[in-house]
């Protein structure tokens, strides 16, 4: 094992979109476990929209970095030394851990990667906080009723290609919105929504919802925001439910402008509108980690990771998600300095 360690660090608060500029690749000693702490090689490390906003020198419900702050993540790794009784060396474990070669996990924090169910960077996907993200927010915020209509936003993403997938288990009729045919096809033909619209090419998206969506919206499950969000709020359907997950299209704003007014549209329909963490619901997490892995280990519920090679390259992963790159999860494969 070598004793030098990279870890990626954020290197100044971006305005707007952020560029190389707002990271840093800084090289330290390899790090060493406390009692009740693990070291791991990471194998493989998340980038999520949301750490966009741990950029912002703003309070919100994920504490934002300070300026030359290790980047902190969801990560896979190779247990290389041990100080709890509850793992050893050569254990797959995930968790949180920094955007490096080598992290210090607590070992009451981690969970154990078990690469018979799925590859282990599934683990941070639809095995991860993603597919727990869509499990809950379907399921308990959106409430599907056999026969439904469910719209999903960002539908080829690591959280919205699930929704879907759930829904269609509930009996629902699921429609999907995307950022290319490569993925409208991917989201009909291999995992089941009855319709998807390509967003980058559609002029119209409520003549777009009209035809893939006649009887209206029931639950919308919204990753995105903007003008797909507006469009929808004018399809739902009495009773709606719309989980408001994410919004990525704002995320990059500097300010968000205020637009037409879309709140009066809820009111004849009595839609309800919610906002989903999924950490509301940290005490039932084993539920849903042992219903996603029998639907995957079964084959019931498909996933796509986007992986993208070297801990060098993992800015570029991230800032990748903004311009929709990745199909599924977004993951980058830590190789060893030698390896770059």
């Amino acid at each position: 094992m070598t004793n030098t360690n990279r870890e990626w660090l954020l290197a100044e608060r971006p305005t707007g979109e952020p560029d190389q500029d707002s990271f840093e690749l800084r090289e330290t000693d390899v790090p060493s476990p406390a009692p009740g702490e693990l070291l791991v090689r990471v194998r493989y490390l998340s980038v999520d929209p949301y750490m966009r906003g741990r950029m912002r020198d703003a309070e919100s419900y994920a504490e934002p970095w300070d300026v030359g702050d290790a980047l902190r993540g969801g990560v896979v790794g190779e247990v290389v030394e041990s100080e709890s009784d509850a793992y050893e060396a050569g254990d797959l474990v995930t968790g949180e851990g920094r955007w490096a070669d080598y992290a210090t996990l607590d070992a009451d924090d981690v969970a154990p990667v078990d690469p018979a169910i799925a590859d282990p960077e599934a683990y941070l996907g639809v095995l991860g906080m993603p597919g727990r993200t869509a499990y809950f927010g379907l399921l308990e915020v959106g409430e599907p009723k056999p026969g439904d209509t469910v719209v999903v936003s960002g539908a080829a993403g690591a959280v919205g290609s699930v929704v879907g997938q759930i829904a269609k288990r509930n009996g629902c009729r699921v429609v999907g919105f995307a950022g290319s045919n490569e993925k409208t096809a991917w989201l009909t033909d291999d995992l089941g929504f009855d319709a998807a619209i390509n967003y980058k090419t559609t002029d119209d998206y409520r003549a777009a919802l009209d035809e893939a969506a006649p009887d209206g919206v029931d639950v919308y499950f919204d990753n995105v925001g903007g003008p797909i969000t507006d469009a929808v709020f004018t399809r739902l359907n009495i009773d709606a439910r719309v989980a408001v997950c994410g919004q990525i299209a704002h995320y990059n704003d500097e300010s968000v402008p205020t637009g037409p007014r879309k709140l009066p549209q809820l009111i004849p329909v009595r839609a309800k509108v919610e906002g989903l963490l999924v950490g509301d619901f940290a005490t039932r997490f084993g539920e849903a980690s042992e219903r996603l892995a029998r639907w995957v280990a079964s084959g019931d519920l498909e996933h796509r990771e986007s992986v993208v090679d070297g801990l060098g390259n993992a800015p570029d992963a991230f800032l990748g998600l903004f311009s929709g790159d990745n199909i599924g999860k977004q993951v980058v494969r830590v190789s060893s300095p030698d390896d770059e």
